[in-house]
């Protein structure tokens, strides 16, 4: 009786012999520059409120804030990275839709499980998705696209972000709810999707506000829908593609950070709160707002249900469309 009571008396040392140093890494976090990896090249969307928001979050935790891009696989090498990263809270991941959501679902070869390798921190802003055309596309409206697309098969290019990023899921999913025969061209982020509409490779594409809106403004770009339930103050006169007849292309542009599982607890409520003070500045709400992002602060515990919503929803897509990376 005595050796059991003596094995547990050791083992509970042991326990907290464990957890003691995670206390003190947590106590005394962060000590050293935090690397944020962004899953896009520079000049993106999330690049760029990326950089806006590091710039505060480092006055608020008092180290640099050191920004990377590692770009391809529509965000999988920057996931990659980041869940093969150390769990110590100093390399976190900024990063829309794919990385965190459908990426494996439409690339067996990703190498990671976004809901096993990472623990949520928070998300941080959501802005629309603008769909425009080229100007010298016939087309004004959705249902001008569609009336295109149906005459011409084959001949429509919808140009996307990367393989599996959201913009390109709805692409696909308006090929399925408009039974129209369209051409989706992956590139590698926003600034070679855009260079490549400038070049007249693709004739149309679903991107966030904080990035086509200058192209709109400047006559480069012909807004025909807002991918979501609500117009978009900027460009009151365009409808939503729920008023155009397609109520399924509901897809904001979202930016959310996360770290590698089994990160200490303290150390994900230190970031969480650091985040929300760092987007509470009104000089960094009124940087984002000038983009057109809405500031979407929650609880980890907030993310993880909103993620596990867009799984369950883009899922069907990707099936009933057979998306799969080779």
């Amino acid at each position: 009786m005595m050796g059991v009571l003596v094995a547990a008396v050791l083992l509970a040392a042991s326990a907290l012999h464990a957890v003691a140093p995670a206390r003190a890494q947590a106590q005394n976090y962060p000590n050293h520059p935090i690397k944020v990896v962004v899953p896009f090249p520079a000049g993106g969307p999330t690049d760029g409120m990326a950089r806006i928001i590091s710039d505060r979050l480092h006055a608020v935790l008092g180290q640099p804030i050191v920004v990377e891009n590692r770009g391809g696989a529509g965000g999988g090498v920057g996931g990659k990275f980041v869940a093969d990263a150390d769990p110590d809270g100093y390399t976190l991941l900024m990063a829309p839709g794919g990385a965190l959501t459908t990426g494996p679902l439409v690339n067996p070869q990703i190498g990671y499980d976004p809901v096993k390798v990472f623990t949520a921190v928070c998300e941080l802003i959501e802005t629309p998705l603008i769909i425009s055309v080229r100007p010298d596309l016939p087309a004004k409206s959705l249902a001008d696209v569609v009336a295109y697309a149906r005459a011409n098969p084959g001949k429509l290019k919808w140009g996307t972000q990367g393989f599996g990023t959201a913009p390109y899921l709805l692409a696909e999913m308006f090929k399925l709810e408009a039974g129209i025969d369209m051409l989706n061209v992956p590139y590698r982020g926003t600034g070679p999707l855009l260079n490549a509409v400038l070049a007249r490779e693709v004739q149309m594409l679903a991107d966030p506000s904080t990035t086509s809106l200058p192209f709109i403004q400047a006559g480069k770009l012909r807004p025909v829908a807002i991918a979501g339930t609500g117009r978009y103050a900027k460009l009151p006169e365009v409808p939503t593609t729920v008023e155009a007849g397609y109520p399924k292309l509901i897809s904001p542009f979202w930016l959310a950070v996360v770290a590698p599982a089994a990160t200490p607890r303290d150390i994900i409520e230190k970031l969480n709160n650091a985040f929300r003070q760092a987007l509470a500045v009104p000089d960094t709400r009124a940087r984002l707002a000038a983009l057109g992002a809405e500031i979407k602060v929650g609880t980890p515990q907030d993310l993880d249900t909103m993620l596990a919503a867009e799984r369950a929803r883009w899922a069907p897509v990707i099936a009933a469309a057979h998306i799969k990376m080779e």
